[in-house]
């Protein structure tokens, strides 16, 4: 039996390797991390989806996890983490990029955030040009949102209806988990390693690696 792969999608600021530090954890516990190029659409995502010989586990943070939710939708993911998702982006410059994705950090973890992660050329497709979401879909596996307590980007009242329209499904669970002190940089932060334990072990509870 071939490992369950785990797609990891970023969200328009980050290049794939943004997840590098997800990678190994979830690679130690069984699985196999998948991380496409960063300007990979559905079509793209679909394609490479198919061709895998069993259904991945999706995580996706901002404009990724709506492509997350697209892809559950369509019955792609046997589960999904939807992490800050928002149709918003923080437009290129650092006092907006401190503003909106790395607030809640000191200012020099923001400037390294900021340097290494900010590439906007990596920027992938908007998801709002993509088809909605099916919240309700039958197939769509159980589905975590996770939000940060101080995220601007991403604010609890923006995820919570978000779960709200998730939690109208009665096929399949939704939960949904604000992390305390944490802004829209919360999966790549000083503070990853809480997030991603969070987003695992949500995976763990429905699909052995």
């Amino acid at each position: 039996m071939p490992q369950v792969p785990v797609l990891f999608l970023p969200g328009p600021w980050r290049p794939p390797t943004g997840w590098g530090r997800w990678a190994p954890v979830f690679e130690e516990a069984g699985y196999a991390a998948l991380t496409p190029p960063a300007r990979a659409d559905l079509t793209d995502l679909t394609a490479l989806i198919s061709r895998l010989e069993r259904r991945p586990a999706i995580i996706g943070h901002s404009t990724g996890a709506l492509l997350t939710q697209v892809l559950a939708g369509r019955g792609l993911a046997a589960a999904s983490v939807a992490v800050s998702p928002t149709r918003e982006t923080p437009p290129p410059g650092y006092d907006r990029f401190r503003h909106a994705f790395a607030n809640a950090v000191h200012e020099q973890e923001a400037e390294r955030l900021y340097e290494t992660l900010h590439t906007p050329a990596t920027r992938p497709r908007h998801p709002w040009t993509e088809p909605d979401i099916h919240h309700t879909a039958h197939d769509r596996g159980p589905l975590l949102i996770i939000t940060g307590e101080l995220d601007r980007t991403a604010p609890w009242p923006l995820a919570h209806a978000t779960y709200q329209n998730h939690a109208r499904n009665r096929h399949h669970l939704t939960e949904i988990i604000e992390m305390p002190g944490r802004g829209h940089s919360l999966t790549v932060d000083s503070g990853w390693r809480e997030v991603c334990g969070t987003a695992l072990t949500f995976i763990q509870r429905f699909m052995d690696p």
